[in-house]
């Protein structure tokens, strides 16, 4: 069996299913590439799909999904709580059965290519595909979003993109091509309107102020829910698991007199990192082993 790839672009869309749809049709068109999730977020304005297949098929995958939202986005009247930077705004590749970390970069760097050459687009490698450590954590460059990188790129050799053009593309932006584990992208909703309070547990959890190893968080208000949130990325659930940093969120809410309303899984998670028992611990709702679990999910499509 040829080794599988995990591909899970996000795309600066999360409110029109119908331009959703387009983006997916376009990359499941390819023989071999097979759609495991398609979760809109109308706050974060944002939606993340997520597939699999074998290297050849989701390098050619990402591509076409890079043009099909090139030519359906706008990002000149985009506005969502997440941050972003393009139309396709990541593009990472996770190692699955068969395959290694080497094969997610290779094809990174190949789809990244592809993107710059042919449509035109400036693309920052990141994570394990990174040629610049500085650009190993996508956030010290995204950071910037669409709007500052436009006098960056082209400007200041910091910025300079691994491929394309040295300028963001008028209504595109750029894309963040990667290789890494496993990020599971995991909320929790806080029964506040508060959203400082989300915003310092947020800071809490986070590495990079002294919280948890291989965690991302921040704090949104979600006007669809009337709630606040803390967004995670969990960038190796081996060093710091789901439960861990439900755990403390909760933990820290309780301490300021707010209860967490729910969790959110926003894709999917392997195996050893969730099952039935861990979903009701953290209050993750309607808990689906086959929709949410990446080896169910595959194994029940027959790859």
């Amino acid at each position: 069996m040829d080794p599988l790839l995990e591909f899970v672009p996000n795309f600066s869309e999360g409110k029109d299913r119908k331009v959703v749809d387009t983006i997916v049709a376009a990359m499941t068109a390819v023989p071999g590439v097979h759609c495991l999730g398609v979760e809109l977020d109308a706050s974060h304005n944002r939606s993340v799909v997520t597939l699999a297949g074998t290297a050849l098929a989701v390098a050619d995958a990402a591509y076409r999904g890079a043009k099909a939202a090139m030519l359906a986005i706008d990002l000149r009247g985009h506005k969502g709580e997440h941050k972003r930077m393009g139309a396709m705004d990541v593009c990472p590749f996770v190692p699955l059965a068969g395959a290694t970390m080497t094969d997610a970069v290779i094809t990174a760097k190949a789809v990244g290519t592809r993107i710059g050459m042919d449509l035109k687009l400036p693309v920052f490698l990141y994570a394990d595909a990174c040629q610049r450590e500085s650009r190993r954590v996508l956030g010290n460059f995204r950071n910037k979003e669409f709007e500052g990188l436009q006098a960056l790129v082209g400007s200041d050799p910091e910025y300079a993109p691994d491929f394309g053009p040295a300028q963001m593309h008028a209504t595109a932006g750029a894309v963040a091509v990667g290789a890494r584990k496993f990020l599971i992208a995991y909320n929790v909703n806080l029964a506040t309107k508060d959203v400082q309070i989300a915003k310092d547990i947020a800071k809490a959890v986070r590495e990079k102020d002294g919280g948890f190893k291989k965690v991302q968080a921040m704090g949104f208000f979600l006007d669809d829910k009337q709630c606040s949130q803390v967004s995670m990325n969990l960038l190796d659930f081996e060093v710091t698991s789901i439960r861990t940093v439900f755990d403390k969120v909760k933990s820290m809410a309780a301490e300021r007199g707010v209860q967490v309303v729910e969790s959110e899984l926003v894709g999917l998670a392997p195996a050893a990192a969730i099952d039935a028992a861990l979903a009701a611990h953290i209050q993750l709702p309607k808990f689906d082993a086959k929709e949410q679990v990446v080896e169910s999910k595959l194994a029940a499509m027959g790859c």
